[in-house]
């Protein structure tokens, strides 16, 4: 747990890139054993993004990127670090994040890629704002991006259903506490079961084969009910310390941006914080589950719709493979 004082940071850009290719229930009816009505009953998900067959992740950071820095008036040249949240990187090794800085043209910025599951744009942000608060550093950009369409089954309709490709990016300075930006913010993990949610093969554990290809190793596995028990549980949890941590009030928020994984992983987890429904920011019904372009993408929404004002109050939370979560407190400036 952290919560900042004296100098802190703010958010002052926000930008996305959404692939133009929709992939609908209706299109999935045709690839496996499924239906509109068994995916929204079950998801609220109704379609989702694909990237394009010649884009990688950095493509689709690099727009993001942009945007954001184009909204912050931040030139890329006045940028001291990159960090790209992600979990399907172009390559194994460079980072993503030294991709994106190249073509950027942030030649004197340092970059590296964050890997925290689902939660990588939190932890990023929390990552950013020590940077900032301790003046080591005065404009940070964060991007959280993936092309989860790249390691999703479309044999398997419990996974293939859930998925989609985005970005998003933030630009990050500091700020006085008193000002607002970051009051506190959470970070937290439990490895105990990496199979929960995982890709199985391709890494150092089990290296790339014949048989791992094989046996379609290299997608995307998850123990559905226990990912639900632990996201409901820990993003209720999490959100309630951190207001705590804040000092700010559950009513004193003019809204909640959860990951965007499930319907009924956020509706669960809304009854048991007790929050009322239009103070939680949901977008999955168009974009599916976009792991680390979720928050940023929701937080997009929630700002061109006019939901966050200056002097507001907000949560972003989520959770992720690691099993990770992450939580923040921000008055928005």
């Amino acid at each position: 747990m952290n919560r900042a004082n004296g100098t802190s940071a703010k958010i002052v850009g926000v930008g996305v890139d959404i692939p133009e290719k929709v992939l609908t229930n209706f299109d999935l009816e045709q690839m496996v054993d499924t239906s509109d009505e068994w995916i929204t009953e079950r998801t609220g998900i109704k379609e989702r993004r694909i990237v394009a067959d010649d884009e990688a992740t950095s493509d689709i950071a690099l727009r993001a990127a942009q945007r954001a820095l184009d909204e912050a008036g931040v030139k890329p040249e006045e940028l001291d670090l990159v960090i790209c949240g992600t979990v399907t990187p172009d390559y194994m090794f460079p980072a993503t994040a030294c991709i994106v800085q190249h073509k950027l043209g942030a030649k004197r910025a340092g970059a590296f890629d964050l890997q925290a599951g689902c939660s990588s744009f939190v932890y990023g942000l929390a990552v950013a704002t020590q940077f900032l608060a301790t003046g080591a550093m005065s404009r940070v950009l964060i991007i959280g991006a993936d092309c989860l369409s790249r390691i999703t089954d479309y044999t398997k309709r419990e996974t293939c259903v859930l998925f989609g490709d985005a970005a998003g990016a933030a630009v990050m300075v500091p700020c006085a506490r008193e000002e607002g930006g970051v009051l506190a913010f959470e970070l937290g993990s439990d490895g105990a079961d990496p199979s929960i949610l995982w890709v199985p093969a391709g890494g150092s554990r089990t290296p790339a084969s014949e048989e791992t290809v094989r046996e379609r190793r290299h997608f995307i596995e998850m123990q559905g009910r226990e990912v639900f028990k632990f996201a409901v549980r820990v993003m209720s949890d999490s959100t309630e310390r951190v207001l705590k941590a804040a000092g700010v009030e559950p009513e004193q928020l003019s809204c909640v941006i959860p990951h965007q994984a499930n319907d009924r992983i956020t509706d669960a987890a809304r009854r048991r914080f007790g929050l009322p429904d239009d103070k939680v920011v949901s977008n999955v019904a168009r974009f599916g589950n976009t792991s680390s372009a979720s928050v940023p993408l929701a937080l997009y929404d929630a700002l061109t719709e006019g939901k966050i004002h200056p002097g507001d109050y907000i949560v972003m939370v989520a959770f992720g493979a690691g099993l990770t979560w992450a939580s923040m407190v921000m008055k928005w400036v």
